[in-house]
């Protein structure tokens, strides 16, 4: 059993969670990042890996903050171990199909045995019910069934997969904190825990309320790329410069859009009304000829101090030095690997661990 997790610090370090324990069973995906903010943030978790497995001698970052322990799931040794850990626990994650942790006998009703508080998060794609529940699946599934997957890419060409960002963290271990998280504070009252249900289909929908609320309201259409928020808009896309880099424009409200047109010199042209979508091509359009004619860099320092939102699009290797991300110390370097700073940030805790 490691002691010290991969940033070197005692995990359940200082933090609001500190004195929280919590058993991550590994899992790939939501579990293991919901469980990295959960150490970030003072929690002391023990990772359950099964045992045999291949020694893993990389670094992950995504696993920082924790101790680790191998079992054999399958024999009642492993199994009497987890029990007796979730005995002096308060949170079980696990990423399982349904029904699986209820065949190795750490089902529910199996930990509520043994610890009646004990909040048991369950993180799946499809949820415990339901005619996929048992069906395998990865994040670009559970955001093409949600509509998520097709409002995002050009007209007319195939949609674009968001990394694996929208369904696995923000539809999933976000979902599944604030799962844990109010099943905690519940607790509080009652003093009993409960099964937390947090499936990324659902966390995907409610992700997305204000496209259905746009559409409630007859403002969003299904064609890709012809709303405001899906690149439709001119004054809210990307595009390129001269040197092949991008810009990300987002200057949705007048006042930043008047700011665009005037830092791109167009604003003595006779220019189509802001809202005027049937004019949108033609003024993205000009827009992007502007664009075009210089390098990304020169549109980042012309709109440096500006209210345009306007920004360059960096890629990994440019986030670090970026002036912004260097300030809030947004990366860290542990051991010669760049990661995200724990997030988010406690007044009472102004030291980053």
């Amino acid at each position: 059993m490691n002691t010290l997790g991969s940033d070197g610090q005692a995990p359940g370090a200082a933090g609001p969670l500190s004195g929280l324990r919590v058993i991550e069973m590994d899992a790939l995906g939501p579990v293991p990042h919901a469980a990295m903010i959960l150490a970030d943030a003072g929690a002391a978790v023990v990772r359950v890996v099964r045992s045999g497995g291949p020694p893993d001698t990389g670094t992950h970052p995504l696993l920082r903050g924790r101790r680790t322990v191998a079992l054999n799931l399958k024999s009642e040794d492993g199994r009497e171990a987890v029990l007796a850990l979730l005995e002096e626990s308060d949170v079980l994650l696990e990423g399982f199909r349904p029904g699986v942790m209820e065949r190795l006998g750490l089902g529910p009703a199996d930990c509520a045995a043994r610890n009646p508080g004990l909040i048991y998060g369950r993180m799946t794609g499809w949820g415990q019910t339901g005619p996929l529940a048992d069906r395998a699946g990865h994040d670009i599934n559970y955001i093409s069934l949600t509509g998520a997957l097709h409002a995002i890419g050009e007209a007319h060409r195939a949609p674009i997969v968001p990394l694996n960002l929208v369904g696995d963290y923000g539809g999933g271990s976000m979902l599944l904190l604030v799962g844990v998280l109010s099943a905690l504070w519940e607790r509080e009252r009652t003093g009993q825990g409960q099964v937390v249900d947090a499936a990324m289909v659902d966390g995907v929908l409610s992700l997305q309320q204000l496209i259905w609320d746009l559409r409630s309201n007859g403002l969003w259409n299904e064609d890709r790329q012809s709303n405001q928020l899906d690149g439709g808009a001119p004054f809210y896309r990307t595009y390129p410069c001269s040197d092949g880099r991008w810009v990300a424009v987002g200057a949705l409200e007048p006042q930043f859009y008047r700011l665009l047109i005037e830092g791109l010199g167009l604003a003595g042209e006779e220019l189509p009304e802001q809202l005027d979508e049937a004019s949108w091509p033609a003024l993205a359009e000009r827009i992007a000829s502007v664009f075009a004619t210089q390098p990304r860099d020169h549109w980042a320092e012309t709109f440096a101090d500006v209210d345009a939102c306007v920004t360059p699009v960096l890629s990994y290797d440019e986030v670090r030095g970026h002036p912004h991300v260097a300030a809030r110390a947004g990366l860290i370097e542990v051991d010669g690997v760049v990661q995200a700073a724990p997030v988010p940030r406690f007044s009472g805790y102004p030291t980053p661990r």
